[in-house]
């Protein structure tokens, strides 16, 4: 009967989301890997198979803990003020080994190289635009946004503005919460026109 692993399995890959978040993909080592995982090659192959495959697990956490966490925000605000205080949320989280989105980095890190993981990254960003489109979508129903508005097209600015101001807030905090004020106020101008 094969041993139980002593570990637990969704913080070993906590600990490299958070690796690859701030080192990226190429920045990442298997060495790195293993001390920050304090795992030997063995046994990190064994529970893993490979740093891409590692790497794909932690994508995939990035993503459904960013989606967990505006879908909570929307539960307690509504659809309209959690659009509004998501980005302030976001660059503001202290607990963050980077300020600049995991999806967008590793999308610009590796399409160029045509790797998987690339593809990987865009369709976690097309995920993330569907739960920004759904949540206006919501709010339109709600009477909080006019008709005239497109959901979609709304949350296709939405999220290239919030992944400009996340690379912002990698350079000068303090610009990016001024820049994420401005966003909450575009939001909150779509309010105006119901």
């Amino acid at each position: 009967m094969p041993r139980r692993p002593n570990y637990d399995r969704d913080d070993l890959i906590e600990r490299a989301r958070d690796l690859f978040w701030q080192h990226g993909w190429a920045g990442t080592s298997l060495k790195d890997l293993e001390a920050a995982l304090q795992m030997k090659p063995g046994s990190f192959y064994a529970a893993f198979g490979s740093k891409d495959a590692l790497f794909e697990l932690a994508l995939d956490k990035y993503a459904s803990d960013g989606a967990a966490r505006l879908g909570a925000l929307a539960a307690k605000l509504g659809p309209l003020q959690a659009l509004q205080q998501f980005p302030a949320h976001v660059i503001t989280n202290d607990d963050a080994p980077a300020k600049a989105c995991m999806l967008s980095k590793t999308y610009l890190e590796l399409q160029a190289r045509n790797h998987p993981l690339a593809r990987k990254a865009d369709k976690n960003l097309t995920k993330m635009e569907a739960q920004f489109a759904a949540l206006f979508a919501q709010a339109q129903a709600q009477g909080d946004i006019g008709k005239m508005h497109d959901p979609q097209k709304l949350a296709r600015k939405y999220q290239s503005d919030l992944l400009g101001l996340r690379v912002t807030a990698e350079r000068n905090k303090a610009d990016a919460i001024s820049i994420a004020d401005d966003l909450a106020a575009d939001v909150k101008r779509l309010s105006e026109t119901a």
